[in-house]
């Protein structure tokens, strides 16, 4: 698929308020989606006619986003892909709350990537004052997972 597509597919997705979109044609497809800020572009295959499918955002939950005016350094980013797990186990505690002071070294989150689970370290001490993930969904290499002043 052109790189010129794909550009315009991601504006697509910008002016539109959708949270995902995925494209077909024949074995090649692309799925783009909005993950906290900017976008993910997955391409795969051959080429043939395109089909359309799109999810619109869910109203009342809105991608995560970076609170306004949060420096790079506040935030801690996802260093893998995998899954998210803000607790232990289904259903535990969660291990940082907002509003909840951390200190260096202190478990924030668990992320499962090719069956393991990777404890996510705060590498600042602070207070969080946002959580940017969902609890079981799936974070790509750079998003952000928590706010921390």
């Amino acid at each position: 698929m052109d790189i010129r597509k794909i550009r315009k597919l991601i504006e697509l997705l910008e002016e539109s308020g959708l949270a995902e979109l995925e494209i077909s044609e024949g074995e090649e497809s692309v799925r783009i989606a909005r993950f906290g800020i900017g976008a993910n572009v997955v391409a795969q295959g051959a080429s043939a006619p395109m089909q359309l499918q799109a999810a619109p955002a869910q109203a009342g939950a809105p991608p995560a986003q970076v609170p306004a005016g949060q420096r790079d350094e506040n935030l801690v980013t996802a260093p893998m892909v995998g899954t998210f797990y803000g607790s232990p186990a289904p259903g535990a505690k969660p291990f940082v709350q907002i509003g909840q002071e951390v200190r260096v070294g202190e478990v924030l989150c668990i992320i499962e990537a090719m069956k393991m689970m990777n404890q996510i370290e705060s590498e600042r001490a602070g207070k969080v004052v946002a959580v940017l993930a969902k609890d079981g969904e799936p974070v790509e290499f750079g998003q952000p997972l928590f706010a921390i002043e």
